[in-house]
């Protein structure tokens, strides 16, 4: 693929990183390259726009017909059916790695073992129930909950994401069974990651969806997930690796589900 910036380049670009992070079947007419999928890294932000503008059509169209507790069910597996489960094992991986192993290298033979632990079991039983209910929650204002299905899936990619520019990638997981990995995240790459979060943010409040103190207690919030996360997998492996910007992901989400719960519950919305 030609080294340029024409909008055919920049497309081939997006849809190499829906192929990355969904099961979303996408024609790739050219080599992928690792240099390739580091610029296609740019893109995670808005291939979770789509995602979860899908998933929250899901949901309205749902409502009219089932209650809200089986519509969410069905949203969170349809989310799992179009990502192949691929954050939720990054998260489960990471609890069952840092929770039975003692030296790094354990750690991340734990991690790339394709069977799942107590640790690992756990944790992801946890964090789906609290994302169900979570979005119970949210489902009692219908323009809060589409926005936390779109909002989770598009900020959650870009806290994940850029961790790369800020940590080293753990060279002895170069056998992981997960897909390859972007390492590199270039300034344009992150500007472009930043400005697909705050676009969406800023239709949300053109929109009245939620209010600017809302919006940037979602920023303050994220920002002290990343900041955690961060130190949580330096301390642990002394940098990250796939799975971790996979549970990076998944904590973010949750984080963001969470927040916005809070902000329906105290009527600040």
């Amino acid at each position: 693929m030609p080294k340029s910036h024409s909008f055919i380049t920049q497309w081939q670009l997006f849809l190499l990183a829906v192929s990355f992070l969904t099961r979303i079947p996408v024609v790739i007419r050219f080599d992928v390259t690792d240099t390739l999928l580091n610029q296609a890294s740019r893109y995670f932000a808005l291939v979770g726009v789509g995602l979860g503008v899908i998933l929250a059509t899901l949901f309205y169209c749902l409502q009219f017909v089932f209650p809200a507790s089986l519509c969410v069910l069905l949203t969170m597996a349809l989310s799992i059916l179009m990502t192949g489960a691929f954050h939720e094992d990054g998260w489960a991986d990471v609890w069952d790695g840092f929770g039975g192993g003692w030296q790094v290298s354990q750690k991340l033979t734990i991690m790339k073992d394709s069977r799942l632990g107590t640790y690992g079991a756990a944790a992801l039983i946890i964090i789906l129930m609290m994302k169900y209910q979570s979005l119970i929650l949210l489902s009692e204002q219908l323009n809060i909950i589409l926005f936390a299905i779109i909002a989770g899936q598009c900020l959650s990619r870009v806290v994940a994401t850029s961790l790369i520019i800020n940590m080293d990638y753990v060279s002895e997981d170069a056998t992981s069974k997960v897909k390859p990995l972007a390492m590199h995240l270039s300034k344009v790459s992150l500007f472009v990651l930043l400005f697909s979060g705050m676009m969406l943010l800023a239709v949300a409040l053109f929109l009245a969806v939620i209010s600017w103190q809302s919006a940037l207690l979602i920023i303050v919030i994220l920002v002290l997930v990343r900041v955690v996360v961060m130190q949580w997998f330096k301390s642990q492996l002394g940098g990250y690796t796939g799975d971790c910007l996979g549970a990076a992901q998944q904590a973010s989400e949750l984080s963001i589900y969470l927040t916005l719960a809070a902000i329906v519950s105290s009527a600040a919305v």
